[in-house]
């Protein structure tokens, strides 16, 4: 289109320094990206002075466009834009994520999920990127793997045996034990170390442990200790239940089932830099409330571009900025942002009416009416559009000879 548009004849392309004379000229008002990605393009598809100041022009004209403007309800606006794809969202909500192993909540679920700031997600998941020592070997990637994957001392074990005098017999498995990354000594070490009182002794040849709680504990007793045993941690990221590790181009990634972020990073191998999480909520624990909006921003459009809807990222970007605005994350609904309102009106008219009602009339709040909903409930007009506007007439007073 712009070749069409412009003489692209080589004696009148316009020059490097031209082009950067005219965008002074017609480019003040553009935000620095869009200035930078006009100036990177207009430098490498050399164009004439005409066809610069077409594009240019053409540029704000669009930008001018797209802006909203003043009164312009972009709450409601944002609310039916999301809202209405919302409603056509499949109800498969359950998915694997390319390996079996890693299940996925999709659609309007996750979309819940994701307004309402739920401290866990349903199926929390991480993609954990490793760093240049360790991503390019799947010997490495296994080994960074290992050190993730949460194991209990029940995962390493292939049989037990049970003697209600107080004596329990933990057999190893070999094969779990390579598999995981572990020894022997290792669940002797977590086990002896462990303040429960009894008595513990390992037989390497064997391959098992014995536990002996003096006093002859009871039947109840004794299997309630084995249960505590048995969970106890031997190496590990709690809440990571399950690992993958899958090929991404030229490297080697981790996938998991359960989410841990805080602790994840602080594993040896892992790079920082990339490392995603869909718990949103870790994200503003670990990383702060700036990081938290761009994970809702992503993990929002991710939903609703799966399901092959189009979403202004605009829309997704305000209500990520009202969720994060104050500096923690809100969910919207009455124990968030609707339930914070100024306006008696505008909480009683989402939620819990006449308990809210009756608050306000206790406590003596005062409705200022200045918001959309508290208006339309008096019949009042709304501030918003041509209802911003007051409109004041000047009159001249007449003179007493005049009348």
């Amino acid at each position: 289109m712009i070749e069409s548009e412009s003489v692209i004849d080589e004696g009148k392309k316009a020059t490097e320094h031209e082009i950067k004379s005219i965008m002074e000229k017609y480019a003040p008002g553009l935000n620095p990206r869009l200035e930078n990605n006009l100036k990177v393009a207009l430098l490498e598809n050399r164009l004439s002075r005409e066809g610069v100041e077409k594009v240019l022009k053409k540029t704000i004209d669009l930008v001018e466009k797209a802006m909203a403007e003043p009164g312009e309800a972009v709450g409601v606006v944002t609310a039916q834009s999301i809202g209405e794809p919302g409603t056509q969202m499949t109800l498969r909500t359950f998915h694997f994520a390319g390996v079996k192993e890693r299940n996925d909540t999709l659609g309007l679920p996750r979309l819940i999920e994701l307004v309402d700031a739920r401290k866990k997600p349903v199926t929390p998941t991480m993609d954990i990127y490793l760093d240049k020592d360790h991503k390019i070997s799947r010997e490495k990637a296994l080994e960074v793997a290992r050190e993730i994957l949460f194991t209990r001392v029940s995962d390493l074990i292939e049989k037990m045996d049970t003697d209600y005098v107080g004596i329990l017999t933990f057999y190893l498995s070999e094969a779990k034990l390579s598999e995981r990354g572990c020894e022997l000594d290792e669940v002797y070490e977590v086990l002896e170390s462990s303040k429960k009182k009894y008595e513990i002794s390992k037989n390497e040849k064997k391959n098992f442990i014995k536990i002996n709680i003096p006093d002859e504990p009871d039947a109840q007793t004794l299997l309630t200790m084995r249960n505590k045993l048995l969970n106890i941690r031997v190496k590990g990221v709690p809440d990571i239940e399950r690992v993958t590790i899958v090929k991404q181009g030229d490297e080697w990634v981790i996938q998991t089932a359960g989410s841990n972020l805080a602790k994840v990073v602080a594993i040896t191998g892992v790079d920082t830099s990339r490392i995603t999480t869909n718990n949103v909520y870790e994200v503003w624990q670990t990383l702060g409330i700036e990081a938290a909006r761009t994970a809702l921003v992503k993990e929002i459009t991710n939903t609703l571009e799966e399901q092959g809807l189009e979403v202004d990222s605009r829309h997704i970007m305000l209500v990520a900025d009202l969720m994060t605005s104050k500096g923690y994350l809100q969910q919207i609904g009455r124990h968030g942002i609707a339930g914070t309102k100024t306006s008696v009106l505008a909480r009683a008219a989402f939620e819990i009416t006449v308990p809210t009602i009756a608050k306000a009339a206790l406590e003596g709040q005062i409705e200022t009416l200045r918001g959309v909903t508290e208006n339309v409930i008096v019949g009042a007009t709304v501030p918003v559009g041509t209802g911003m506007v007051d409109l004041y007439m000047k009159v001249k007073e007449q003179n007493a000879e005049d009348n």
